[in-house]
């Protein structure tokens, strides 16, 4: 098989070339929007928080109009390292000390609630995306052994969650197949699955409950007002309520919200089909991995047993041009015997981080929404997003809401000038990470 590289994110409409849209399970039956359109609630975005929430608004009853500028995951929602993480990306001593106690439990059972969401809407809308059970989070550091061994105590002790569990570094690296970690945490609660095909599962089951999504179809910006009016060159959709579900590809669409987040590009690769010999000796529990480096790797196997492995980032426009080179350097690093494999597959995707890393949700006037800024924990949390959104456009809004009680604030500089000082911390992280 030759080498698949997808070298920007901007240069097809179609999927771009990753083993996920090698192996996607469905064609979706959508085109572009062709004249105006009338709507309740018109979704700007089809990745996880759009999808879910023309769902959920859908099965309320809202008439639903969802505008993608490319495909439906076709963005971070198709591309990412699909663990479905447990927790906020604050941990909960950190969430405490920033929150209060109560409302960091309100974060926790959020948390929880937004891993059902996604079993639940697997189950009831029967996508197959092999959903297993199960990351390990490995210390890159001894230093880090201690503090991750009282942490899954805390979670134990304070928050009756059992399915966590401290690992000595023996036993990690027997799980892991790699010696390059000193312990860490094994949490069978959280769980990773095929990004695409989940999102591609979610269009369908939108389009099934009536929604009605649009591809191909960029928005070229809106106009607040009774109704709201979103334009596009292929026609102007009027609607009583808006979404904004772009998160990394928000781009210059809304001002207010866009120096909140900073987008940034992460990168994976899939090599060939490892051996029996090297299935035995390598994650032998078939669960996803993410470290505990500031820019973190994290991988899993596929089903049909390639090493997906994420790592490396940047904050550029453009992807590295070598991609599979970037990748592979930290591969090695964790499992040296993979040295002679080939990979078969190297993409990039963009997520949105905030600066308190917890996600970004709330309203602009009466009748805007946005969620963004996941800080790589979207496939949870974006599904999550979009359940509280149909929640609050039906007057149920405690949980959405409580979002909005963290000061998120912006980047320095906004959406103009946040990009050098997004560097240089980032920069300074990475180094911390090696020394």
């Amino acid at each position: 098989m030759s080498l698949k590289l997808v070298q920007d994110r901007s240069d097809t409409n179609d999927y771009p070339e990753s083993y996920y849209q090698a192996t996607r399970n469905r064609e979706l039956e959508v085109s572009a929007l062709d004249g105006s359109r009338r709507a309740d609630v018109c979704i700007i975005g089809g990745g996880y928080t759009g999808l879910s929430s023309a769902l959920h608004l859908a099965e309320r009853g809202y008439d639903v109009v969802l505008l993608e500028a490319r495909k439906p995951g076709w963005g971070a929602s198709g591309r990412n390292g699909g663990q479905l993480c447990s927790g906020q990306r604050k941990d909960q001593v950190e969430l405490t000390a920033m929150v209060g106690a109560a409302a960091a439990r309100q974060f926790w059972e959020l948390a929880e609630t937004a891993k059902d969401t996604v079993r639940q809407l697997v189950e009831k809308n029967r996508i197959e995306c092999d959903l297993k059970p199960g990351i390990a989070h490995p210390n890159h550091k001894p230093a880090y052994a201690g503090e991750t061994e009282q942490y899954v105590e805390f979670l134990r002790r304070e928050y009756d969650y059992q399915q966590i569990e401290y690992l000595e570094r023996d036993a990690m690296a027997e799980l892991v197949g790699s010696d390059s970690y000193y312990g860490g945490s094994l949490d069978l609660g959280a769980g990773h699955l095929h990004p695409l095909n989940y999102a591609l599962g979610l269009a369908d089951a939108a389009l099934a409950a009536g929604a009605r999504i649009y591809q191909d179809t960029p928005v070229n910006g809106y106009q607040e007002g009774k109704p709201n009016r979103v334009q596009t060159d292929r026609g102007v959709v009027e609607a009583d309520h808006v979404v904004l579900a772009c998160n990394g590809y928000l781009g210059k669409l809304e001002r207010r919200v866009a120096g909140k987040i900073m987008p940034i590009n992460n990168f994976v690769i899939a090599t060939e089909p490892l051996n029996a010999s090297q299935l035995g000796e390598i994650n032998p529990r078939d669960v996803a991995i993410a470290d505990s480096r500031f820019v973190v790797n994290y991988y899993r196997l596929s089903a049909d047993k390639r090493m997906l492995f994420g790592g490396g980032e940047n904050y550029r426009q453009n992807f590295p041009a070598d991609i599979a080179s970037f990748v592979r350097k930290p591969m090695l690093q964790v499992y040296p015997q993979l040295a002679n494999t080939r990979i078969d597959y190297a993409w990039g995707g963009t997520l949105a981080v905030t600066l308190n890393r917890m996600p970004h949700f709330g309203r602009l006037g009466q009748s805007i929404y946005y969620a963004q800024g996941y800080s790589g924990q979207g496939v949870a949390m974006a599904s999550l997003a979009g359940k509280l959104i149909a929640e609050a456009l039906s007057g149920e809004a405690e949980k959405f809401d409580l979002f909005g009680k963290i000061p998120t604030r912006s980047f320095p500089g906004g959406d103009l000038l946040r990009w050098p000082g997004l560097v240089l911390g980032m920069t300074y992280y990475a180094l911390r990470d090696r020394f």
